[in-house]
């Protein structure tokens, strides 16, 4: 048995990219995409005619009408290979206005509803920002279900608790870059690896903390660097895993034992974040304030890399 089918076993598995025509051959339950991804598979030549087709029919649109549109044909396009959910971001540049991003996600969903797709089927993806927490709880109570991204500080994972989102991505990858570039040489990689890992030890703690408290948010952990990142947090609710990095796991037939759900660790006595709170436990947290700050902007400019090539076909 390969480290996927082990994988499989403990943890619904995902595949983060916007290119469809891999999916099949890693049979994930779900998918998510966002704003870079989206990109990514556009700048392919396989995909270049579902962009200037999707741009072609809405010759009238704004457009964020017609981002909207490209966003929800490839988000089609993946629910005709995956069983399950496809997570559909809402524009980065928005993650600072509740009343947007509450328009732009119930825009979505009702441009699914449209093609046939039932809502269940779809997670509305936004920013952990305070703004997007609170518009996640908006778009929540009126049956659209959401998964928070660049979430980074147990901060935003109580609050997005708190809203009863569907679900969180809190990133791996992206702590374990910070605290290795911030230690430079004294940094020790086999030291810090596996459950010794930053970014593991993040989730792990939220995971547990979770189940200590019985909230149903569900806890997919997201930006991996390489496998053992992935497998020290086997047995979290879902695993969002890139191509490159599901092929590795495919290709090993290492065993390895289930890390999370057993051992829930020490008591987490429960806490809550009002929003003057909120915003001072994230400014607390130097690398949480950062990677969030870093990703918001990584997502905005290839959201408006993303305007200029619609632009550029819409003017031809």
């Amino acid at each position: 048995m390969n480290q996927l089918q082990q994988l499989k076993q403990h943890s619904t598995v995902v595949a983060d990219t916007g290119d469809f025509l891999q999916l099949a051959r890693f049979a994930p339950q779900d998918a998510t995409t966002n704003p870079s991804l989206i990109l990514k598979a556009v700048l392919q030549p396989d995909y270049a005619p579902l962009l200037e087709s999707t741009v072609a029919a809405h010759p009238g649109a704004s457009l964020g009408d017609i981002v909207d549109q490209v966003l929800v044909r490839f988000g089609l396009e993946i629910l005709k290979v995956v069983p399950g959910r496809v997570s559909t971001e809402v524009d980065a540049r928005l993650s600072f206005d509740r009343a947007a991003t509450v328009a732009r996600g119930r825009r979505l969903i009702a441009l699914y509803e449209a093609a046939g797709i039932n809502r269940e089927r779809v997670l509305i993806k936004v920013a952990a920002t305070w703004e997007g927490i609170q518009a996640a709880r908006e778009l929540e109570a009126d049956g659209i279900f959401c998964n928070l991204t660049l979430l980074f500080a147990f901060c935003q994972a109580v609050a997005c608790a708190d809203a009863k989102v569907r679900l969180i991505s809190p990133f791996v990858g992206r702590i374990y870059d910070w605290h290795k570039k911030s230690q430079g040489p004294a940094w020790d990689e086999a030291a810090r690896s596996l459950s010794n890992d930053p970014g593991v030890q993040s989730v792990t703690r939220i995971f547990n903390y979770y189940k200590q408290h019985g909230i149903a948010t569900q806890v997919m952990g997201a930006s991996f660097r390489n496998v053992g990142q992935i497998t020290a947090l086997s047995g979290c609710d879902l695993l969002t895993i890139s191509p490159d990095l599901l092929a590795k796991l495919e290709a090993s037939d290492a065993p390895f034992e289930r890390a999370l759900g057993g051992d829930l660790g020490a008591a987490q006595p429960a806490v809550t974040y009002d929003e003057a709170a909120f915003r001072y436990a994230l400014n607390d947290d130097a690398m949480a304030t950062e990677k969030l700050a870093e990703g918001i902007r990584g997502f905005a400019i290839d959201a408006g890399k993303l305007d200029a090539m619609i632009e550029k076909l819409r003017s031809h």
